[in-house]
């Protein structure tokens, strides 16, 4: 089915006639002969003299070169018919921790160490590409919480977005009840046994408005699942003297993300090794999908570039046709006798 994204650029089409009209006549300043009985002469050789539009034939070209481009420009679409579009009726937000500790490299990956930044934004990264049919969304969070990517089928973007996500972007602190707040208001419009948020922080809570319990029940009045994931090397094997003041086995309030996860149902995970952060899309995956209405999506394919291109071709074919007559005539006239 053809489609126009602007129709209303048609309404440009009379634009070329009405200027000719109301504009006034261009005055070359040049000295000119004015003979009285030319109307009489035009009339008999069958032709129009006056300061009038051309006839419609020599308007003709132009007209339809003025269509071709006013075509293009409101951009027709050959629209398919509607194509049913896969949904798991999963709901995931992913908020995770990007305040000054998440930059400290006590993870390794690959025998390499990074920090524990980087080794969330490599995890979760694939787990994102694997959540096939569901809506992904991305919350940072530091001193304050933002929504980083809302829910949508584009894991590509949201996988973007978390790549690009850099330490104290949000602040320095850890506002686990701002992050959990933010995820219910986002969550709590959709169906009801969708609701998921995934929970990555290093530390304690130690910044916002809102107590992490307090935000929890709130979650769990609306039916928001919370999988909490503690962050960073075990507590043993990471170096006491830590910058910003941060000792991993004192700031890491586990305490607070089990009860958490447990008061939405939830689970919580101690994610050092790709094993463990693969524990909760195990989880994910055995959610009962909510029935949601059937998405549908047409495929639009563009036509502008055809009506560009003929209005192109044509303009060219016009300045040739301008210039080929005067040529010839010249030619002509060199070679009469």
């Amino acid at each position: 089915m053809l489609e126009f994204a602007w129709p209303w650029l048609f309404v440009l089409l009379p634009l070329p006639w009405l200027l000719r009209w109301w504009l006034p006549a261009s005055d070359s300043r040049e000295a000119a002969l004015k003979v009285a009985f030319l109307p009489e002469l035009a009339a008999l050789a069958g032709r129009h003299a006056g300061i009038g539009l051309p006839g419609w034939k020599q308007q003709l070209p132009y007209a339809a070169i003025w269509l071709l481009l006013l075509t293009a420009a409101a951009r027709p679409l050959w629209v398919g018919e509607p194509a049913p579009q896969p949904t798991s009726g999963r709901d995931l937000l992913l908020a995770v921790d990007v305040s000054g500790s998440m930059e400290y490299p006590d993870m390794e990956w690959e025998g390499e160490q990074i920090s524990r930044l980087e080794l969330v934004q490599r995890l979760l990264g694939d787990f994102i590409e694997g959540r096939h049919g569901d809506r992904v969304g991305l919350i940072l969070f530091g001193s304050q919480a933002y929504l980083q990517s809302p829910l949508t089928f584009d894991r590509q973007t949201v996988r973007a977005w978390l790549d690009e996500a850099l330490i104290g972007i949000a602040g320095g602190n850890t506002a686990i009840g701002d992050a959990i707040g933010l995820a219910v208001k986002r969550l709590r419009d959709r169906p009801a046994d969708s609701r998921v948020l995934v929970l990555v922080t290093d530390g304690a809570n130690n910044g916002g408005e809102i107590d992490p319990l307090v935000a929890a029940r709130i979650a769990a009045r609306q039916g928001v699942k919370i999988h909490t994931i503690g962050i960073g090397a075990p507590a043993d094997a990471a170096d006491p003297a830590m910058p910003f003041g941060f000792s991993l086995g004192v700031e890491l309030d586990e305490a607070t993300l089990r009860e958490v996860a447990a008061l939405t149902g939830g689970r919580y995970f101690r994610a050092g090794t790709r094993q463990e952060l693969a524990a909760v899309g195990a989880v994910l995956d055995e959610l009962e999908p909510a029935a949601q209405p059937p998405e549908q999506a047409r495929y639009a394919y563009p036509l502008h570039p055809w009506p560009l291109g003929l209005a192109l071709v044509g303009s060219g074919w016009l300045v040739v046709a301008s210039l080929w007559p005067k040529r010839l005539t010249r030619r002509r006239r060199r070679v009469a006798p």
